[in-house]
């Protein structure tokens, strides 16, 4: 197999080290490099033109991919509008990076193989921690936590560095699969009323019972599409207000991009005590 072969098989992107593991001389790397076979990043690694460009702004950089930019990779959950710029984890001395990297500076939480260009999962998330708001970074714990099949044990057992990333590791819940929910959830865990999630009510589940009356309904992006959906939701809604129940349903558009309003909304609910059984 000729170099570029092998890169295709290992991603697009090596450490030089481990192409000489695998049989290839420095004089055939170098020759691959002067040819312009393959490329050389800094004086590790090597890759192919079309290496994916985070892998490549990682070895430029000298460090490891982190934070949203290793969620892609592993396929959780990632905060809309988060800027194109890779995101890569560096030791507390390292030089500044390129502009348009965003650079995350700490000691790792765990030992990193020095022929790995992504971060550890307790660094990423340690680095999501600081990097989100406290709703938006529990979003992708959580993601992390189902994907990964994290134990919540495991997970508070990590010696966190940061105030923030405590507070997301208190936050986390098992068995969450909607990242919509979740940021709902810690904005509203603060207001001191009952909050319960996936309460079954007249057949099916409900998003959210806050108190004993009042439920939140959350459309979550690309859900509730067909009209058979739409038709079980407007059914459902309608037993819970036979039953007592006052229903409030808000898109996914509303909660990520007008919170204020949906706010103003539950505290006028509140402020009426709809939250509460009905008087006889």
């Amino acid at each position: 197999m000729d170099l570029g072969g092998w890169l295709r098989e290992k991603g697009r992107i090596a450490h030089r080290a481990d192409a000489m593991d695998a049989g290839f001389s420095v004089h055939r790397i170098r020759s691959a490099i002067r040819n312009r076979e393959v490329e050389r990043i800094r004086s590790s690694w090597i890759s192919l033109p079309d290496a994916p460009a985070d892998l490549r702004t990682a070895a430029a950089s000298g460090g490891r991919l982190t934070c949203v930019t290793l969620a892609r990779h592993r396929g959780w959950w990632v905060p809309p509008d988060t800027g194109p710029g890779a995101h890569v984890h560096l030791d507390p001395h390292a030089a500044s990076p390129d502009d348009g990297v965003v650079a995350h500076w700490s000691q790792a939480l765990s030992p990193a193989h020095p022929r790995s260009l992504v971060t550890s999962v307790p660094d990423a998330l340690a680095d999501v921690a600081r990097c989100f708001t406290l709703d938006q970074a529990v979003a992708v714990w959580e993601s992390a936590v189902r994907i990964e099949d994290i134990s919540l044990e495991s997970l508070r057992e990590v010696r966190w560095p940061s105030t923030l990333a405590r507070r997301c590791a208190d936050h986390v819940r098992p068995g969450t699969d909607s990242s919509l929910e979740t940021i709902v959830h810690v904005r509203l865990s603060p207001w001191g009323v009952r909050l319960r999630m996936q309460v079954r009510l007249a057949g099916h589940d409900v998003d959210f019972l806050i108190g004993t009356h009042l439920i939140m309904q959350i459309d979550g992006w690309g859900f509730h599409s067909s009209s058979a959906d739409r038709t079980r939701d407007i059914a459902h809604d309608a037993e819970l207000r036979l039953r007592g129940y006052t229903v409030l349903r808000f898109s996914y558009q509303q909660v990520m991009h007008r919170w204020p309003d949906v706010e103003r909304i539950l505290s006028g609910a509140l402020s009426r005590g709809l939250h509460m059984a009905p008087r006889r």
